[in-house]
């Protein structure tokens, strides 16, 4: 988002958001799930019940009886970075793990199935940017949208915009719409006219302690309100409240330092 224009983030409206390609569900692994349940339930007002296990202890937030997220606990020996990872969906997750790895980018985990749910596989671009995979069965993703508390746009931040975008138009079929700016390199992935992410080019700014990483950003109906309650919460403010052609946004991290957004979308 990072002050693109109108066009470069998301529409307002409810995405169609089980086509191919389409952002479907967000996830988080930690190291603490039950204080991160804590944090997040108070934060969004989630709920959780338990979700499929193959990966360990795993939780699926809910908002009001949908499902809007999946929160899932690292082994105690696992020092990876904590973020959330945006996972997109696929009619076939075998087919798209064998065109991520054909287009430069690698596969870490599966495809597996994950129980009745449907099938994932877990994945890096070239640049080393994580992302899932999802092919639905028993679970579709992402219930509900456009209302506080829910995932409202996926946003890459990497070094350069144009070779990025390229493999993931390959892997997911988008069409690109880039931002026609000499220091603006910013890149919309669209389906079907419809935007559905976003692929910020940083260069040097990209902070050197995270490098390229995928961003969601969630809805909120305050974004200075919910700001108070993060920091109340535990959780850091990375970059204050801005005003963008979307909305208030603002770059906040949660107890554990995983980097997400607040959108307080424009009345």
């Amino acid at each position: 988002m990072s002050d693109a224009p109108a066009s470069a983030g998301p529409s307002g409206g409810t995405p169609a958001r089980h086509a191919p390609g389409t952002p479907c569900w967000v996830s988080l692994m930690v190291h603490g799930l039950a204080a991160t349940e804590e944090f997040y339930g108070a934060l969004f007002g989630w709920e959780f019940q338990p979700g499929p296990q193959q990966l360990g202890p795993y939780v699926r937030a809910l908002l009001d009886g949908h499902e809007v997220a999946g929160i899932g606990q690292l082994p105690p020996d696992r020092h990876l970075p904590i973020a959330w990872t945006p996972y997109f969906a696929s009619r076939n997750a075998d087919l798209t793990a064998e065109t991520v790895r054909s287009c430069g980018g690698t596969i870490g985990v599966g495809p597996l199935d994950a129980a009745d749910a449907g099938r994932l596989a877990i994945g890096s671009d070239p640049s080393g940017a994580v992302f899932g995979v999802w092919q639905p069965a028993a679970h579709l993703g992402t219930a509900v949208s456009d209302v506080a508390g829910t995932p409202a746009w996926n946003e890459l931040l990497t070094f350069e915009s144009a070779t990025v975008a390229k493999f993931y138009r390959t892997v997911f079929g988008y069409e690109e719409e880039p931002v026609v700016s000499a220091d603006f390199d910013y890149v919309t992935l669209q389906l079907g006219g419809r935007p559905v992410a976003g692929v910020h080019g940083m260069g040097q700014s990209l902070p050197r302690d995270r490098g390229p990483h995928w961003v969601t950003y969630f809805q909120v109906d305050d974004v200075g309100d919910a700001l108070d309650h993060l920091v109340h919460l535990g959780g850091t403010v990375l970059k204050p409240v801005r005003d963008t052609p979307q909305g208030r946004v603002a770059a906040v991290a949660d107890p554990e330092g995983a980097r997400f957004a607040l959108l307080q979308r424009p009345d």
